[in-house]
């Protein structure tokens, strides 16, 4: 496994060099630590302007990127650290999260700090989020991420998402700031972010002789960074247009939420985008292309999908699941 050692802050140059490296066509696995500087990162099918309080975002000059995987929205700044993992030979989309979360829950121990995976892809201390996880499956590859909150400034955290309430109420809490928490309030040694990614990287990997670490070539950065002026700085990605709609609906299941804006017009679907924080592969623009030109009516749009692999689109979500948060 080769590890690259990312000192950028920019988040737009830092999620471009992970899907490089994952686009890749080699046979090399890898392993980033990183950080972004005062960032919200959306997932690949959320509606940006719902998961952002954009006048404090833009008064405060956070930064905002989508990603391509799913989940939910996080904040990043330097007080948290990023890992990756991706893995080549890897079919089959299982999520299963354990396999990369495990490394992180061991090498906290070492640190005599107690996590626990909680949930689909949270890690917890005491209850309390400081890890959120997502992943993509795509040619072969696996892409793995995730956040560790060590020392960040949750104040800002809180104000910069703009939570929905039903997630409050699926997590039984009132508030974000009751829900995260920072690595280093439990941590009994006084030690520096940039220390702890050092020793998290020795504790994760003290037992992986094959750990080496990688260098990007000059081929490298310049197509990253064609990557990041062509997509990850555009509007169009990180936001996106939204149809016009005339109905919204939206629930939450075990495995995300799903939110639809349909605009309906005499009984007919003339556009529908789906949003959430779900995960899952599938281009989403394929089942909504089948659904405009369908009557607004439960047979029609069932019957539209019947023949679709929907758990492929929403993992774990069930089509009388998804066919109710259309309806």
């Amino acid at each position: 496994m080769l590890y690259i050692r990312n000192e950028s802050h920019n988040p737009y140059f830092n999620l471009a060099l992970e899907e490089y490296l994952f686009n890749l066509d080699d046979n090399e696995n890898y392993v980033l630590l990183w950080q972004n500087d005062n960032t919200i990162v959306v997932g690949k099918h959320q509606n940006t302007a719902e998961e952002i309080n954009s006048e404090y975002v833009k008064e405060k000059n956070i930064n905002v990127v989508r990603r391509i995987t799913g989940g939910g929205a996080v904040y990043h700044d330097l007080g948290n650290l990023n890992y990756s993992f991706i893995i080549k030979g890897m079919e089959k989309v299982d999520y299963d999260f354990s396999k990369f979360t495990i490394p992180i829950i061991k090498a906290l121990k070492k640190f005599g700090v107690e996590s626990e995976l909680s949930g689909r892809n949270d890690i917890t201390i005491d209850g309390k989020k400081f890890s959120g996880n997502a992943q993509l499956v795509k040619h072969g590859k696996l892409l793995h991420h995730g956040t560790l909150l060590f020392d960040s400034k949750m104040e800002v955290l809180s104000k910069a998402l703009k939570v929905s309430e039903d997630k409050f109420q699926s997590k039984s809490v009132k508030s974000v700031r009751a829900r995260v928490t920072n690595i280093k309030d439990y941590m009994s040694q006084d030690i520096t972010v940039d220390e702890f990614k050092e020793l998290l990287l020795k504790y994760m990997f003290d037992e992986d002789t094959e750990l080496k670490e990688g260098h990007l070539s000059e081929e490298d950065l310049n197509n990253i960074n064609s990557l990041m002026k062509n997509k990850y700085l555009t509007w169009e990605w990180n936001y996106g247009q939204s149809p016009e709609f005339n109905v919204k609906q939206a629930k939450r299941f075990a495995s995300g939420k799903i939110e639809t804006l349909s605009n309906v017009k005499d009984g007919i679907i003339q556009d529908i985008k789906f949003y959430g924080d779900f995960f899952g592969s599938g281009n989403l623009e394929e089942i909504e292309n089948l659904l405009k030109g369908k009557r607004y009516e439960e047979n029609d749009i069932r019957n539209a999908l019947k023949d679709v692999n929907i758990d492929s689109y929403f993992k774990n979500i069930s089509l009388d699941e998804v066919v109710s948060c259309i309806i």
